[in-house]
């Protein structure tokens, strides 16, 4: 089922490099080597003289090699199943590079659609020497997509349909961001079409997001925070000024390593703001200073001050569940304890069980699994490198049909062969 009514990518979003992919400049060179080989062979008028032990002679006796025709399906083996990714940018290159684009017959899923191990992406006949050279780059460009995608419905899945913010632009190069981005988007629509979800795609990077017309978000960073001399309230207040009213008030509270203390010195500062600009009739301005989430970010080795020790590092160190739970309990807690006015005290209760709990740092699909089974109290995910990384999803493309005196005939390295997808269909190169 398409994510996106059959729509493809526009090629001219992707900026390819046409000239060079043509000229075999991505390509494994014994591509190069065999389209060359193909060629020449052709120009000499090459009629086949071998013996294949299995065919009949009289079907491949003196036939054309350099200009034999294949059908060739490109795959991944991973279990139990993909979203798949890539696709339209593995069309856009061959419609870009491929040396007779217009005699290629193409069949391809849509982006988005669920692959199991061995059901072909894409499928592609024509004479071979024509888009030898282009495996490599169709490959790379389903390989990384469909990994990513797929990384991100897994960890939506874990995460129950939560919302998962797509964190890794720092962990790669910065020319990967947009087709990264449109992976995730796919694995976060697939998860919502599977599951009923309604989770938003939310990126940190405005070319994250260029694929599908987004832009990216976010908030602020210890560096900031530092700039405040490490007054995080200090640092959150004059955001809040600032920034535009649209944009998420999320405090970064593990600064200090006490993500309790710095929450709720935060949360105190951000309510006293908020009440008063209420009092002065200025609801509008009153929104600006309210927080909408906090987030710890300890790392991994270090046990944050409000964690008893347990003398284990996996209960004590880093984003743990005992440290969410302690940072709920506080701000819930903290709506009694603030001093109001008792006819303001409904006010403060909501205002502080509002605040969410962001939580970041080395977060995985397993580990993200661990926290919901367990129930800790979190609103949303923020997951970097685990998205780029995951289970092999390596794509291979084989050449599982020739076409020998005008007939297709089987024809496949052993343990190979013809295989299909039911939502497989023709696709017009762009």
């Amino acid at each position: 089922m398409s994510l996106f009514d059959g729509r493809r990518l526009p090629a001219g979003i992707l900026a390819l490099d046409a000239e060079r992919l043509r000229a075999g400049y991505y390509s494994d060179q014994y591509f190069n080597n065999c389209a060359a080989i193909l060629s020449k062979l052709a120009e000499e008028g090459y009629g086949y003289a071998g013996r294949h032990p299995e065919v009949a002679e009289e079907l491949t006796r003196g036939a054309e090699v350099g200009d034999l025709e294949v059908e060739m399906q490109f795959f991944n083996r991973r279990a139990p199943v993909t979203v798949a990714a890539g696709v339209d940018e593995a069309l856009a290159i061959l419609g870009a590079a491929a040396a007779r684009p217009e005699r290629l017959e193409v069949e391809a899923v849509d982006d988005g659609e669920l692959l199991h191990p061995w059901e072909p992406a894409l499928r592609v006949r024509g004479r071979y020497r024509d888009f030898a050279i282009l495996e490599t780059p169709c490959l790379g460009a389903l390989t990384r997509g469909t990994r990513v995608a797929t990384n991100v419905y897994e960890t939506q899945v874990a995460a129950r349909g939560k919302p998962l913010l797509f964190f890794p632009a720092r962990f790669d190069l910065h020319t990967t961001q947009a087709r990264d981005g449109y992976a995730y988007r796919l694995g976060v629509e697939r998860y919502n079409l599977d599951h009923a979800g309604s989770a938003r795609p939310l990126v940190s990077t405005h070319a994250q997001a260029a694929w599908w017309g987004g832009r990216g978000g976010g908030t602020v960073a210890h560096a900031y925070i530092l700039a405040f001399l490490g007054d995080t309230a200090e640092a959150m207040l004059h955001f809040a000024r600032l920034m535009p009213p649209e944009v998420p008030r999320v405090a970064l509270v593990d600064t200090h390593n006490d993500c309790v203390r710095d929450s709720l010195r935060t949360a105190r500062a951000m309510f006293e703001r908020h009440r008063e600009l209420l009092a002065e009739g200025d609801a509008e301005g009153a929104e600006r200073y309210r927080l909408f989430a906090v987030r710890p970010d300890t790392a991994g080795e270090m046990r944050d001050v409000s964690v008893p020790p347990l003398g284990d590092p996996m209960l004590d160190c880093g984003v743990n569940p005992r440290l969410v739970w302690a940072m709920r309990s506080a701000l819930d807690e903290e709506g009694e304890r603030v001093a109001v006015p008792e006819d303001e005290r409904e006010l403060a209760r909501a205002w502080f069980r509002g605040v969410k709990i962001l939580v970041t740092g080395g977060f995985t699909a397993e580990r993200i699994a661990l926290f919901e089974r367990l129930g800790v109290p979190i609103d949303m995910y923020g997951v970097g490198s685990a998205l780029l990384r995951g289970p092999s999803t390596d794509f291979t493309a084989d050449v599982v049909r020739v076409k020998l005196g005008g007939d297709w005939l089987d024809l496949a390295k052993a343990g190979r062969g013809r295989r299909d997808h039911p939502a497989r269909r023709k696709v017009r190169l762009p």
